[in-house]
Parts: C-alpha cells; sequence; structure tokens
C-alpha cells in the first residue's frame, strides 16, 4: 500500500491479497506444504530462484500477510514473523551473532531475556554485558572491540525506564553493532523504533499485537539485507515458526491495535496519577507521569505512556501479595497487552529465576507490582487495587 496512509489504516488494510474467491476477510491458510506445478517449479523455488510458497515452516500465505502489514506499520523493509516473542529474540541473536562476540543489553528487560542472553548464549560463546541505568555513558563504556548487538528494551519490563533510540543509535554506529529494540510496550501504535535509528525491532505479538490473550507470536523486523540473510535463514532451517492460524488471529488484533493502545494509555495514566495519591504506595513507575525520571523522553519518542503501570508497595512482598490476592475483578497472570487487565508480581514471577543480585541491579525489588492496564472501567479497577491496599500498612 502507499506510504500515504496513516498507522490505523495501514493497520486494517496492508498486506491483503486475495485469493480466485475474492474474500473480504484475510484468508487462512492451514497447510503443511504447497504444491508445484512441475519439477522444474519446484527446483526452482527451493533455489531460491522463484518466489513463492514452498514449506509452511518459512513461507505461508497467512503468515507473509501478517508480515506485511507489521512491516507497514513499523516503517521496516522486512519482517520475520517467529512462535513467540522469546523465538523472535533468539531468531534475532543466532541468526546474527556467532562465537566470540559480544552483546550489550539493558539490566532491566524481561527475566527470560536475561536468561537467554546471560546463560544460554553464553554456551555458544557469545558474552553479555548488562547495562544498569539509562545513561548513555554506561553503554559507551560496556562496548567491546568484539560487541555486535546492541539490545534495549524501552520501556523496560517491569520498571517502564525510557531508553533514548536516537542516542543508543549513535553508540552503535560508532561500534559498528546493529540496535536493537524490543518494542512490546509501546508497539508501532505508540512508537516507531525504526525511524529514530534503531536497526532491528522485536516483538512479542502475544501481547498488544493480539490484544485478547488468545494466542502467541514474534517478530522480527528491520532492514532486507539484515533482517532476510540472518533472522530468516535461522527461522527457516530452525524452525521456531509462527502458525498460520495464529497469525491469521493476530491480524484480526492489529485490526483494533490503534484504538486499543489510545484507550489503555489513558485508563493507565488514569490509574497512575490515582496509585501515587495512595499512602500505602511509595512509587509509581509510569512514563505518562511527569515525576517519571525520563518523562520528557518518553513524551519526545512515544506518542503516549502506554498501558503498563508498575509501583512499589510500603510492606514489601507481604504487602504486595495482599493486594494481589484482594483483586477480584483484575486477572493474576503474567500475561500484559490484554484487554483484561492483569496484575503480576515481578520478583517471584517473570523475573523469579534470574538471582536475586540481578534483580537487585534491575532496581526490582520484593514490593513491586506490575499492572497491565485493559479496557474495563477505570473506577472499577480503582476498587478492586483499593480493597488490597486498606489492608496495607502506609
Amino acid at each position: 500500500m502507499t506510504d500515504d496512509y496513516k498507522l490505523e489504516t495501514l493497520a486494517v488494510r496492508s498486506g491483503i491479497e486475495r485469493s480466485q474467491f475474492g474474500e473480504h476477510s484475510e484468508a487462512l491458510y492451514l497447510t503443511s506444504s504447497f504444491v508445484f506445478k512441475s519439477a522444474a517449479q519446484a527446483a526452482a523455488r527451493f533455489g531460491n530462484q522463484e518466489p513463492g510458497n514452498i514449506y509452511s515452516r518459512f513461507t505461508n500465505p497467512t503468515v507473509t500477510v501478517f508480515e506485511q502489514r507489521l512491516a507497514a506499520l513499523e516503517g521496516a523493509e522486512c519482517c520475520v514473523a517467529t512462535a513467540s516473542g522469546m523465538a523472535a529474540i533468539t531468531a534475532c541473536a543466532m541468526g546474527l551473532m556467532k562465537a566470540g562476540e559480544h552483546i550489550v543489553c539493558s539490566a532491566g528487560v524481561f527475566g527470560a531475556t536475561v536468561q537467554f542472553f546471560g546463560t544460554i548464549m553464553k554456551r555458544f560463546g557469545v558474552d553479555t554485558t548488562f547495562v544498569s541505568g539509562t545513561d548513555i555513558t554506561r553503554w559507551q563504556a560496556a562496548v567491546q572491540k568484539n560487541t555486535r548487538l546492541l539490545f534495549v528494551e524501552t520501556p523496560s519490563n517491569p520498571l517502564t525506564e525510557v531508553y533514548d533510540i536516537a542516542a543508543l543509535a549513535v553508540v552503535a554506529k560508532k561500534a559498528g553493532a546493529l540496535l536493537a529494540v524490543d518494542n512490546c510496550f509501546c508497539s508501532p501504535a505508540l512508537q516507531q523504533p525504526l525511524a529514530l535509528g534503531a536497526d532491528i525491532v522485536i516483538h512479542s505479538a502475544t501481547k498488544y499485537l493480539d490484544g485478547q490473550g488468545r494466542v502467541l507470536g514474534g517478530a522480527v523486523l528491520g532492514k532486507k539485507n539484515v533482517i532476510h540473510e540472518g533472522v530468516f535463514g535461522f527461522l527457516r532451517t530452525a524452525g521456531p515458526t509462527l502458525s498460520p492460524f495464529n497469525a491469521w488471529v493476530i491480524l484480526k488484533g492489529l485490526e483494533t491495535l490503534g484504538i486499543r493502545m489510545a484507550a489503555q494509555s489513558t485508563a493507565a495514566l488514569e490509574l497512575a496519577q490515582w496509585l501515587e495519591q495512595q499512602p500505602g504506595i511509595a512509587r509509581v513507575y509510569y512514563p505518562g507521569l511527569s515525576s517519571h525520571p525520563q518523562h520528557e523522553l518518553a513524551m519526545r519518542q512515544q506518542k503516549s505512556g502506554g498501558g503498563i503501570v508498575s509501583f512499589d508497595v510500603k510492606g514489601g512482598k507481604e504487602a504486595a501479595w495482599r493486594i494481589v490476592d484482594n483483586t477480584r475483578l483484575i486477572s493474576i497472570t503474567a500475561n500484559l497487552g490484554d484487554t483484561k487487565t492483569t496484575i503480576t508480581h515481578p520478583a517471584s514471577t517473570t523475573h523469579g529465576r534470574i538471582s536475586p543480585e540481578a534483580r537487585a541491579a534491575a532496581g526490582l525489588g520484593d514490593g513491586l507490582l506490575r499492572v497491565a492496564v485493559g479496557l474495563e472501567n477505570i473506577e472499577d479497577l480503582k476498587t478492586d487495587l483499593a480493597r488490597g491496599m486498606s489492608q496495607t500498612k502506609g
């Protein structure tokens, strides 16, 4: 589609290539393989001499529509869809890195990302330096001669730290490295890292892209010479593939991405402002608040603060768990980006497998709770949280 269309239009219309039946909704192709007209055509497709579908591990029309649509929303030349968000990170790292090379990663990332870079990639001879804090000089100091990838989650999970993508892009370029940005918390509806200088965008499509907690999915996006050669090659061989059904479900989610993100961001800001006034709350983390350390930066590189609010509860783990256990409406689950509001205690769930030292370095305490605001009435959410807070000593 033409670049003149805005995000909301692209989210509904881009990527569609109708079959001979002229269907209005995107077709769902549930097939493992595709039939060729001749032996010569089969050979040409397997040899990359002719475009077309071969095998759904790496080529499927429904998955292709999802890839093209998400690429249009992110302003990317190329998109490779994967089975999950962690599969996207795996495909990115394994497809682009080799033994003896080095990664610089923000300390405030999802717990499984810390485990993957710090443990699994290390087994393959790739070391990672985790940088604590948003000070750009720390990133510069962490860069080594063999650094090939800078990886950042912004806003971060769960403390919503905001990193200066444009400044990190300068550091990466000077080092001859690639800058990868996990855009899960914002989605392209609120932030487009490639336009700010990033080389790669990572998505857990499980979250806001689907938006209703139905399926798993992921994606890696960027320039074709980077993504197609490295990441697609890994996916074709190793097979962390997005299923056609999941791709179709996420496509339906993308159609409402803009309006969902706008509504959830508005509600999250109101909830964050309310939480700041509660006596049992020590601190609220939300980029849309003027009290947030990177508020000004967030308002420059994001359209809004997003839908995630984290907060420290006075009284530590016991008080935090009391709030969680007294909820009747909010779902106690670690997933986020859903139309249903969710709450989790990161230190014992999403970040429970990393060491206490790593959690401390990331500023993640035992009293921290993370709320992913959905589409319920905001007053109902306040009432649900207040029930547990009323039993928490300030």
